[in-house]
């Protein structure tokens, strides 16, 4: 038998605290969560708000918080990561990083320009919360609903981060383009392929933008708002053969014919 002197104890029993906070299934853990995916959502209305006030100290105070906020929330997950190499150079670790380094820049940077392309790496976090959802298990709603929210809100970081690109290179030389709200239209009525004509690109970056959007509207775009309003799955991994995505109506599993109805309905309870 191993001894532990008792702060050793405790040490180890307030690290199983965290982890449980992050990755269990108890009342306080899902709400933990759910507010840290509220909060990763709430960054779209800072990026539009900044674009407005780009120097407004409220705003510079507010990301300055979230940075803090998040880089405890790093810290916190790097230390009860059970392979912490792989944490800092997976792809969610990584946006964890560049995101909190964009918020905390505007305290410390002046170049307007250089503060457009950071705020707008902000919403990599929206990418974040949709990659967190697909391993998503503690909440009824969002397991019954988890192809439609995924597609929203990869359609959102789409749409942001096309209009990031628009603001970025557009917004000082274009007089149609004063804010994030300027970028966001001229980029669906681009994506949409409506084009009004009351903003146009200008110069040959503001050309290619509008050639690189045109082209993902007639694609990517329109798959993302399919994902939107296709009829949703159940996620239910089979017993048999493993399939995970059901018809909602499904008795039985369509590639193996195991029957799943009873447990899907237990699963989403």
């Amino acid at each position: 038998m191993t001894y532990l002197p008792k702060n050793g104890k405790n040490h180890l029993s307030f690290k199983r605290k965290i982890d449980r906070l992050f990755y269990g299934k108890s009342y306080e853990s899902i709400l933990f969560n759910n507010i840290l995916l509220f909060i990763s959502a709430s960054l779209i209305v800072l990026v539009v708000f900044s674009s407005f006030y780009p120097e407004n100290k409220i705003i510079i105070a507010i990301e300055f918080f979230l940075g803090v906020l998040f880089s405890i929330e790093y810290i916190l997950r790097f230390w009860v990561s059970r392979n912490k190499i792989k944490y800092v150079f997976s792809v969610l670790g990584l946006v964890d990083v560049v995101v909190i380094l964009s918020l905390f820049a505007p305290a410390f940077v002046t170049n307007l320009g250089f503060l457009k392309v950071l705020r707008s790496l902000q919403i990599l976090r929206v990418y974040k919360a949709s990659g967190s959802i697909k391993k998503y298990k503690k909440n009824a709603f969002i397991i019954k609903n988890k192809e439609v929210i995924i597609g929203t809100l990869n359609l959102i970081v789409f749409l942001l981060l096309m209009s990031s690109l628009v603001y970025t290179f557009q917004s000082d030389i274009n007089d149609g383009i004063n804010n994030y709200l300027d970028a966001m239209y001229f980029t669906v009525t681009t994506l949409t392929t409506t084009g009004f004509g009351d903003i146009t690109p200008e110069g040959w970056i503001g050309k290619l933008l509008a050639i690189v959007i045109m082209t993902f509207g007639l694609t990517f775009f329109l798959k993302l708002v399919k994902s939107i309003f296709k009829r949703p799955k159940n996620y239910y991994p089979c017993p048999d053969c493993g399939l995970e995505k059901h018809d909602i109506d499904a008795i039985h599993c369509k590639h193996c014919g195991h029957i799943i109805k009873n447990k899907m309905l237990e699963n989403l309870e």
